[in-house]
C-alpha cells in the first residue's frame, strides 16, 4: 500500500508560496580530511549519498497526486531518480570569504523545490579559505517526519574520521501506480483510516474550490493582521521572496558560566540573549521598548512520552511552546529570570526531555532535530506570534564527512507569511551557533541584529563575577558576519 501524505504534510504543501518556500536547511562547514592523502569533493559526496541514501528512502520518492483529488496524494518512487540533479557543486572565487558564503546560502534557500522530483537538494561550496568546504542541505517540510524518515544532511556524518561501513544497496523503483490503483487506494484506506481520509479529501476539496479553510490557520489570516501590527513591531512584515542570511558564533562555555551564576538552564540563557539582541534591534530602529514590551516566539520543546523513561525517536514528540520575551525588561538578569519562570512551566510538567538524553538518541543528528521543531513551529504559529525560535543541543565532540571534520553547523528555519525573522541555534563542539534567515527587503540590518546577539551575551557575562570569566571573555571573540546577504 502506498504512503499517503499526512494532513500536515499537505498543509504545508498548501501554503507554500514564492514568498514562503516551505522547505528547512543547514549550513555545514568542513576542513579537509584529516588523512592529507585524501580528498573530498563534489565526486566524493555523490559518492557518500549514493551510498547512504538507502537509509532515508523518501528521498528518492515523489509526491504523486490522486485522479481527481479524491484523496491526498501519495509518495511514490521516482522512476527517473537522478542523484546528481540533487547533489549539486558550487564555487566561491578563491579564497571565499564567509560574507560570499552566506550570499550564497540566501539565494540557495530563496528558490522553491521542484515538486515533480523528491524535494531535497544539497550543494557542495568549494573555495572557502583555508581549504575549507561547505555543505548546504535543503529539504521540504513535508518530507522529514523524524519517524520513518530523518533529513539527508545527517546521514552524510559520522562521530569518527573513518566512514562506517554501509550496506549494499539494491534499490530499484517500483513501478508507478495506474490511476486505478491509485483510486482503489483511497478505498482501501477509507476503509481502514475514514476519518483521516475524510480530513484530506477536504483539504484536497477546500483548494480546489478556493476556500481558505487550510490557508486560514497559516495563511490568510497573517494578511488581515500585519496591517495593524506593523506600525508596532518589524518582526511582523509582507515577505518578499528573497532571503538574507547570517551567522553568530559563540561559545558554550559562556552559556553555561551564566547558568551557575544565575541558575535555569543553557536554553534559557540562549533565549535571554536572543531577548537582549532584539531589545537592542529595536532601539536602533527607533521602536518603543517600553516595560510591558514583549516578543512572542514559538519554541519546539521535546517531549517524552507517559511511558517511556527517555525517547527513543522524535518524530510526534517535538511539541511548541510560547516564550514572551521580555524586551521590555531593562536588566539582562531579570529577563533571564523572567524566561527561566516560563520554560519552568514545561519542566515541572515532568515531561520534558533534558539536553544531554536528547543528544544521545539513536539515529538523530542537529539536521533533523531542527527540521522537526521547524516542522512543528511552521504547523502551529499564529499570527499573533512574532517570530520562531529553534534551538538544538548537538554533539560536544566533532563529526565527520568522508574523514573531513566539520567545524561548524548552521541551521536555517523557513519563515512564516507575514514573519520577517527566524532563528536557529545549535549547540556543537564546545560552539553555540545561530543561523539568523530573514526576509531580504524586510531586514537590510541583519548585521545589525546579529551584532547585538553577541553584545547581548557579553552582557550577560558582565553579570557574572569571577576573574576566570573575565579572561575567557578577553579571549573570545564570536564571529559574526558585517555584510549578510547584501
Amino acid at each position: 500500500m502506498r504512503d499517503r501524505l499526512s494532513s500536515l504534510d499537505l498543509t504545508f504543501l498548501k501554503v507554500e508560496s514564492p514568498a514562503t518556500p516551505m522547505h528547512v536547511g543547514t549550513v555545514d562547514i568542513f576542513e579537509p580530511p584529516v588523512h592529507g592523502d585524501d580528498e573530498f569533493d563534489y565526486e566524493s559526496l555523490v559518492a557518500l549519498i549514493r551510498d547512504r541514501i538507502a537509509f532515508v528512502p523518501r528521498y528518492r520518492q515523489r509526491v504523486q497526486q490522486v485522479p481527481g483529488r479524491f484523496a491526498g496524494p501519495v509518495w511514490v518512487d521516482d522512476e527517473e531518480f537522478d542523484i546528481t540533479f540533487h547533489v549539486r557543486r558550487s564555487a566561491l572565487p578563491r579564497p571565499g570569504t564567509h560574507a560570499q558564503l552566506l550570499e550564497l546560502v540566501a539565494r540557495i534557500m530563496s528558490r522553491r523545490l521542484d515538486r515533480a522530483r523528491p524535494l531535497w537538494e544539497m550543494y557542495l561550496v568549494e573555495g572557502l579559505q583555508g581549504d575549507r568546504f561547505a555543505i548546504i542541505s535543503k529539504s521540504h517540510q513535508a518530507l522529514v517526519d523524524g519517524s520513518g524518515t530523518v533529513d539527508i544532511g545527517q546521514v552524510v556524518l559520522d562521530a569518527t574520521a573513518h566512514p562506517r561501513p554501509t550496506p549494499t544497496d539494491t534499490w530499484h523503483p517500483a513501478h508507478p501506480p495506474s490511476a486505478l490503483e491509485l483510486l482503489a487506494g483511497v478505498f482501501t484506506d477509507a476503509t481502514r483510516h475514514p476519518t483521516a481520509v475524510l480530513e484530506l479529501a477536504r483539504a484536497e476539496m477546500a483548494s480546489l474550490t478556493g476556500s481558505t479553510s487550510v490557508r486560514e490557520v497559516i495563511g490568510d489570516v497573517v494578511g488581515s493582521l500585519v496591517a495593524q501590527r506593523h506600525q508596532e513591531s518589524s518582526l511582523h512584515v509582507k515577505t518578499s521572496g528573497q532571503r538574507r542570511f547570517t551567522t553568530v558564533q559563540t561559545d558554550l562555555e559562556d552559556y553555561r558560566a551564566v547558568r551557575a551564576m544565575h541558575g535555569g538552564t543553557v536554553n534559557d540563557v540562549v533565549l535571554a540573549v536572543v531577548a537582549g539582541a532584539f531589545r537592542a534591534w529595536m532601539m536602533t530602529r527607533g521602536e518603543g521598548v517600553g516595560p510591558t514590551r514583549s516578543v512572542r516566539a514559538v519554541v519546539p520543546v521535546s517531549i517524552r512520552d507517559d511511558e517511556d523513561e527517555e525517547p527513543t525517536s522524535l518524530g510526534s514528540r517535538v511539541i511548541a511552546s510560547t516564550v514572551n520575551l521580555p524586551v521590555g525588561e531593562n536588566s539582562p538578569v531579570m529577563r533571564l529570570h523572567q524566561i527561566s519562570y516560563q520554560t519552568k512551566v514545561h519542566k515541572d510538567t515532568g515531561r520534558a526531555v533534558s539536553a544531554r538524553s536528547l543528544v544521545g538518541i539513536a539515529g538523530f543528528a542537529p539536521t533533523t532535530l531542527h527540521a522537526l521543531a521547524a516542522r512543528v513551529a511552521t504547523a502551529t504559529v499564529r499570527p499573533i506570534d512574532d517570530v520562531v525560535i529553534t534551538n538544538v543541543p548537538g554533539p560536544q565532540f566533532p563529526l565527520y564527512a568522508q574523514g573531513a571534520p566539520m567545524l561548524a553547523s548552521y541551521p536555517v528555519v523557513p519563515l512564516m507569511p507575514g514573519q520577517g525573522l527566524s532563528v536557529g541555534v545549535t549547540s556543537y563542539d564546545g560552539k553555540v551557533s545561530f543561523g539568523l534567515n530573514a526576509d531580504r527587503t524586510a531586514m537590510p540590518d541583519l548585521a545589525v541584529f546579529a551584532q547585538c546577539l553577541t553584545d547581548a551575551l557579553d552582557e550577560l557575562l558582565d553579570t557574572t563575577k569571577g576573574s576566570r570569566n573575565r579572561a575567557s571573555r578577553g579571549r573570545r571573540k564570536p564571529r559574526s558576519t558585517k555584510k549578510a546577504g547584501s
